[in-house]
């Protein structure tokens, strides 16, 4: 898809690293909280920029093993971020399976749908209802397919699924045989509960390091699985498209894993803060949208959203994401991972920008 065409912004990647020139953006979710400052020390060790393990480092996998019950290191495999994880996961089901669907939930994250047929598989959907799973389209739906993904907190609509949700999914799951794929990068920003981690033995777990510990930049995640054909496949096509993973970056990562818990409980109080500013201001203006349980995202209502989007950047120099390229046409997608200045800078814009358009709302 081109990012431009016909004068109309027609996909995120053309604003994904664009900034300053007085720009607000409401659109990338990359936190600008920083990260833990015990990563940088003393990085001048050669190791650290040769190859390395193509499954991973072999610290950073135990430290992970350490979190998940009965763990060891052979189950996991670290990637470029989770999006390289999610690709080897579809790519490694083709190899074994062939061509079969997967159920996403819609709205999804936008790179889902295309990664899942790159991978050579075929996508089917299942509507939300209130940004959350409906079960009984779940239960309809669900024997046509070999996966499911599951991503909770969700981008773009940062709800959390209904615990007794996940654990229909968890035996519907089991019983059939088929696997989840659990996208839980947002696991630790979670305001209203505890993280359920999804259980079983045909569960897939994909994180990564960018957001809780804000490290984007760095592209680190990893892929969780007891199934170890589907990690051996996987690590395969790792070998032969990306090599290893940043050497650099998985030392950084253990670092980070190794910072007290009080880390991540500072960084949560702060986005839910600022969840509850963005919500409130959107609320007052005339927006109707969920409540984020979770993640740093709103989805609020509005029509024409294509230009909106487009009218916001070009002549208020906001940027803000279409919902249509999250299978949710008539919504936008802002993130609230950006200070508070700034978002009430931004929201001023958007307010100036909507007068005389009620109707929009």
């Amino acid at each position: 898809m081109p990012r431009i065409a016909d004068g109309k912004i027609t996909s995120p990647s053309f604003f994904i690293g664009l900034d300053g020139n007085g720009i607000i953006s409401f659109g990338s979710g990359q936190p600008d909280l920083p990260p833990p400052k015990e990563i940088f020390k003393h990085l001048e060790n050669q190791r650290l920029f040769k190859y390395g393990l193509i499954q991973g480092d072999e610290k950073l996998r135990q430290a992970l093993a350490n979190e998940y019950p009965n763990a060891r290191i052979e189950n996991f495999v670290i990637t470029n971020g989770a999006s390289e994880a999610l690709d080897l996961v579809f790519r490694a089901i083709y190899q074994i399976h062939g061509r079969v669907k997967v159920l996403l939930c819609r709205p999804y994250y936008y790179s889902y749908p295309s990664i899942v047929r790159l991978a050579g598989l075929e996508p089917v959907y299942v509507n939300l209802v209130e940004g959350r799973i409906d079960p009984r389209d779940f239960e309809k739906k669900v024997h046509d397919v070999k996966a499911v993904l599951i991503n909770s907190p969700s981008n773009p609509t940062g709800r959390v699924e209904i615990l007794s949700t996940l654990r229909l999914i968890e035996k519907i799951t089991e019983k059939l045989g088929i696997y989840v794929i659990s996208d839980e990068v947002y696991k630790d920003l979670i305001y209203e509960r505890e993280n359920y981690l999804i259980k079983g033995k045909h569960v897939l777990t994909v994180n990564s390091f960018s957001k809780t510990y804000s490290m984007c930049g760095l592209r680190v995640g990893y892929l969780y699985a007891r199934n170890p054909k589907i990690i051996s496949a996987a690590t395969d096509i790792k070998m032969d498209t990306s090599m290893n993973t940043n050497i650099l970056g998985q030392e950084m990562a253990l670092r980070a894993m190794q910072v007290p818990k009080s880390f991540t409980t500072r960084q949560t109080a702060i986005w839910k803060k600022r969840r509850d500013f963005i919500y409130n201001e959107l609320k007052t203006m005339g927006f109707d949208l969920w409540k984020p349980e979770g993640a740093f995202y709103v989805l609020p209502k509005i029509k024409h959203s294509q230009r909106v989007v487009n009218e916001l950047f070009f002549k208020h120099k906001v940027i803000a994401y279409d919902g249509a390229w999250f299978g949710a046409p008539g919504r936008i997608r802002l993130s609230y991972a950006l200070e508070l200045a700034q978002m009430k800078e931004g929201l001023a814009r958007i307010r100036q920008y909507l007068q005389g358009k009620d109707s929009w709302l």
